[in-house]
């Protein structure tokens, strides 16, 4: 049986998949019942300095099988009322991942600290999301804040800081390079690509803000790419993020050269139960190819990789 454990960024993991941040990470209870159901662990919602009610309804947008639109705006309780879900996760063994989002460098390192304080296994900065105002890529799109923001907080805290990147911009490449060059331990590629519907009927957008962002299947060759043309471009590790619904999405990620993945819109399609199917299949599918640990599939679809045997 294939060795699944995922290691990346000073974090060993029972395998490679976490539960995506924004999708059943609004409790305690349910950041347990991810780690329950076969995640090795759970990324929780972006969480900011203050209470946040987020857009009014409708927020999301459902694509059938492609995926979802949605514009949330980041609800959340705030920062000084979370860590209770985060001990309730805890105090089962849940590996959490803190997910911080703000408006500027010294916002972030504030927020990451009392994160940190939490017991959290590692950070993950929000860097990215496509539609709140002040936040989110609004920041993340350039790369002299990427840096300054992901490097007030490595000097905050001393847990691994993960730089979520987005992939509406110019250059993710360069996201990358500036948010190694702040001290992240690792990125992760990618958040929502911006996206927007029309109700030709009403003569409106579909989402009470208008602009969302598009998550699931349909944008996972961007998250690949994504993923393809960074890791070959720094030296700290990438989690890979955008459509995965089954073991052969997660292994083609792997293979482009992530160490770990991220779901999130299978969760929300098809329950906390993926995960276990999840693992079980790609335990199967590395024995399959003859893989014997999962280290062993990061990066071998990359240019001067061996050819399969036969």
């Amino acid at each position: 049986m294939a060795d699944l454990r995922a290691r990346f960024a000073g974090i060993e993991l029972r395998n490679p998949f976490l539960l995506a941040s924004g999708i059943w990470g609004e409790s305690g209870t349910s950041l347990k019942g991810a780690y329950e159901a076969g995640a090795a662990g759970v990324i929780s919602k972006s969480i900011g300095s203050a209470p946040r009610s987020g857009y009014p309804n409708p927020t999301v947008e459902e694509y059938g099988r492609f995926g979802f639109l949605n514009a949330m705006g980041l609800p959340n309780p705030g920062i000084e009322e979370y860590p209770r879900e985060i001990a309730i996760a805890r105090a089962a063994g849940v590996p959490v991942i803190g997910s911080v989002f703000g408006g500027d460098a010294t916002e972030f390192a504030a927020l990451a600290s009392k994160m940190a304080d939490t017991g959290v296994i590692a950070l993950e900065l929000n860097l990215s999301c496509p539609h709140a105002e002040g936040f989110g890529s609004e920041i993340g799109q350039d790369p002299k804040e990427v840096e300054a923001v992901t490097r007030a907080v490595v000097a905050a805290v001393r847990i691994p800081v993960i730089a979520k990147l987005t992939p509406n911009t110019a250059d993710v490449v360069e996201l990358a390079r500036a948010a190694e060059r702040g001290g992240a331990s690792a990125v992760s590629a990618i958040n929502t690509v911006r996206a927007i519907a029309i109700d030709v009927r009403l003569r409106r957008p579909t989402l009470s803000h208008g602009m969302g962002g598009l998550s699931g299947p349909s944008i996972k060759p961007i998250g690949l790419a994504c993923v393809w043309q960074i890791a070959d471009q720094v030296k700290i590790p990438i989690v890979g993020v955008g459509g995965i619904e089954t073991a052969e999405d997660a292994l083609e990620y792997i293979m482009a050269g992530a160490s770990a993945v991220e779901v999130g819109t299978a969760v929300a399609f098809g329950g906390i139960s993926v995960f276990g199917r999840l693992v079980a299949d790609l335990s199967r599918l590395l024995d399959e190819l003859g893989i014997a640990t999962l280290s062993d599939a990061v990066g071998a679809a990359r240019a001067g990789s061996a050819p399969p045997a036969g």
